[in-house]
């Protein structure tokens, strides 16, 4: 562990994994409970064995809030009690501690995963979020996605009705989202009773090519015969020759 000093005067612990060579970019990772859990801290490691550096934060440290309590409730509450500027003061601290390893993405679970849909819109320096159910988000029908954003449901989430779940989805096209069918809050967690890990395997995979596509940027597509293709667009008029490769045969 190690303590992140914020622009307010805050100090913030977190813990911090390198990855073995040059880093390919960063993440910043939002814890869901009080603390920082066993979980949170493997999920840090298994990206930073991915390639990013990641630091995991842990926004409920001693005096924070003032008397240490972690807060009660689920997400929206959970950061209406921190206070989202003190919250998105953190986050500032960890991109800028994160930011010389290249573009950095913030990644939530639970409330952290609802503040990190929030944090999108009001945080300078993130390429992109990924946020594990947060119930909060429902609710949320705001502005347009500043960053690409991509949400992951769990589809039996007593906290989030599927009608919502669906409403969301609909006034929000600029939000990738995905739902798991009959699996609870906290699926992704290996030490939750709602652990489901086929889900969590699904949504892994979804999450790191979100990161890689906006963090590190993948390497454009090369279509068979693409050159052809675009030689026929502008020369119209020539007539093919029987060798002319016309690309692929029909099934």
């Amino acid at each position: 562990m190690f303590e992140l000093a914020t622009a307010d005067g805050q100090t913030v612990s977190a813990y911090r994994a390198e990855p073995a060579g040059e880093p390919r970019g960063a993440l910043i990772v939002v814890q869901e409970d009080a603390d920082l859990t066993p979980h949170t801290r493997k999920m840090a490691d298994l990206f930073a064995a991915k390639g990013y550096l990641t630091i995991a934060t842990s926004l409920f440290g001693a005096g924070d809030p003032a008397d240490g309590a972690a807060p009660a409730g689920r997400t929206a509450d959970a950061v209406k009690q921190l206070g989202a500027e003190r919250a998105y003061a953190a986050l500032v601290a960890a991109i800028g501690s994160a930011a010389p390893a290249g573009k950095v993405a913030v990644l939530g679970y639970g409330w952290g995963g609802y503040l990190a849909y929030l944090a999108a819109n009001a945080v300078p320096g993130i390429a992109c979020v990924v946020c594990y159910y947060g119930d909060g988000i429902v609710d949320e029908f705001g502005a347009k996605r500043r960053v690409p954003t991509l949400v992951h449901f769990a589809g039996n989430d007593a906290a989030v009705p599927d009608d919502k779940i669906v409403q969301f989805r609909a006034s929000r096209p600029d939000v990738s989202a995905f739902s798991y069918p009959g699996v609870g809050h906290g699926f992704d967690g290996d030490d939750d009773s709602h652990y489901d890990a086929a889900a969590a395997e699904t949504a892994l995979e979804r999450s790191l090519f979100w990161i890689s596509q906006f963090v590190e940027g993948q390497p454009p597509v090369a279509l068979k015969n693409a050159g052809a293709y675009a030689q026929a667009k502008v020369e119209k008029k020539k007539k093919k020759a029987a060798s002319d490769d016309l690309g692929p045969p029909a099934d």
